[in-house]
């Protein structure tokens, strides 16, 4: 019996009794209509939040402590996860479907990273999430992934600079000054850093990181003397090699989030106390595959950002000396966090949305 036939004969069923009159094909189908309505009217309008009432909708200090939060409810059991699958699209670039349900919502994040794209005026990262309710499986809204991303992203690298980096550090180089670069300046700078060097071969791009740190453009080694640095590069040159490092400093690595990318040496990387989001998914895809690969890297050697926020696994570092770095792949927990905000501030009225029917 097909979905059809099945709604034709429950809706018969229903109402036999208190109708003796035989099924004809015009009854059966006018209950088949009927039926049908209301199965339209109980899934209502969806709501959709384009790039910027995403960015509306979910503030930069709000974020960072969304995304805290989905750390520790992840680490604790509250929140699940499973792996992020890639499909490859060559020479071009590749899909990633990113799942997460956590709080009575689940989440699916279907996203891009096409590098070439900006050559053709296109956005490197594009894509969208579907946030449904984790009881029901009803869809919920509709979001643009794009600012998502970069706004979880820009919040991450706070998060980690507030548990990894000194505590009396201040200011912020950033290598890699595209959208990414720029949300992590803008976070960084809501959550107190100020002050830094902005460092990109595009002019304009680093004038704008400048700006959200109050700082100044510079070369590589500027960047590098700063208190907390984010590498947010494409991933195919490493940035940061074993004689840059220094005591006291903190690393985020946030643009090496796939299979053969890294933006720093392997000796830099065996050289520093290392965390990361997610040890599968870095392992496989980050900052530290290489290192790993080369032996120089074991599990023992890292810890899970998520352990050191909720104090399961000790404080981040252990001395204003120490080299911290903190290995960035991107996870779906983090989008959930955001998404989740997003929905919560239009259902309070905070932020408007476009809406579709299903």
């Amino acid at each position: 019996m097909n979905r059809c036939t099945a709604a034709i004969t429950a809706a018969a069923s229903s109402d036999e009794e208190a109708d003796p009159t035989p099924l004809t094909i015009a009854s059966s189908a006018r209950r088949f209509t009927i039926v049908a309505e209301a199965i339209v009217r109980s899934v209502p309008a969806l709501p959709v939040l384009h790039h910027d009432a995403v960015l509306a909708a979910v503030t930069p200090g709000d974020a960072i402590e969304h995304v805290r939060r989905g750390f520790c409810r992840h680490h604790s059991g509250e929140w699940s996860m499973p792996a992020k699958v890639y499909l490859p699209s060559p020479p071009f670039g590749d899909f990633r479907a990113m799942p997460a349900r956590g709080d009575g919502f689940a989440l699916l994040k279907w996203v891009t990273s096409f590098p070439s794209n900006p050559a053709s005026g296109l956005p490197t990262v594009q894509g969208l999430i579907c946030l449904s309710d984790a009881d029901t499986g009803t869809p919920l809204m509709i979001l643009d992934a794009r600012s998502v991303t970069a706004l979880r992203t820009g919040a991450v690298a706070a998060v980690a600079a507030r548990a990894l980096a000194r505590s009396d550090a201040r200011s912020v180089g950033v290598i890699g000054c595209g959208l990414h670069g720029l949300w992590a300046a803008r976070c960084l700078r809501s959550a107190g850093y100020e002050g830094g060097v902005a460092c990109d071969p595009r002019p304009t791009a680093a004038r704008e990181v400048a700006g959200e740190l109050r700082g100044r453009i510079g070369d590589r080694t500027e960047a590098l003397a700063c208190d907390v640095v984010c590498c947010v590069t494409p991933g195919t040159v490493a940035v940061v090699e074993r004689p840059d490092l220094r005591p006291g400093l903190h690393l985020n690595m946030l643009g090496a989030d796939g299979p053969g990318k890294a933006e720093a040496s392997v000796h830099a990387v065996a050289a520093c106390t290392l965390f990361c989001d997610e040890w599968e998914q870095a392992v496989h895809g980050g900052e530290l595959t290489g290192a790993v690969s080369a032996g120089l890297v074991d599990r023992d050697a890292v810890r899970d950002l998520g352990s050191v926020l909720t104090g399961a696994n000790g404080r981040g570092r252990n001395s204003d000396e120490e080299i911290t770095l903190f290995d960035s792949t991107g996870l779906a927990i983090q989008d959930l966090a955001i998404a989740a905000a997003a929905y919560e501030a239009w259902q309070a009225g905070s932020v408007p949305a476009q809406t579709i029917e299903l």
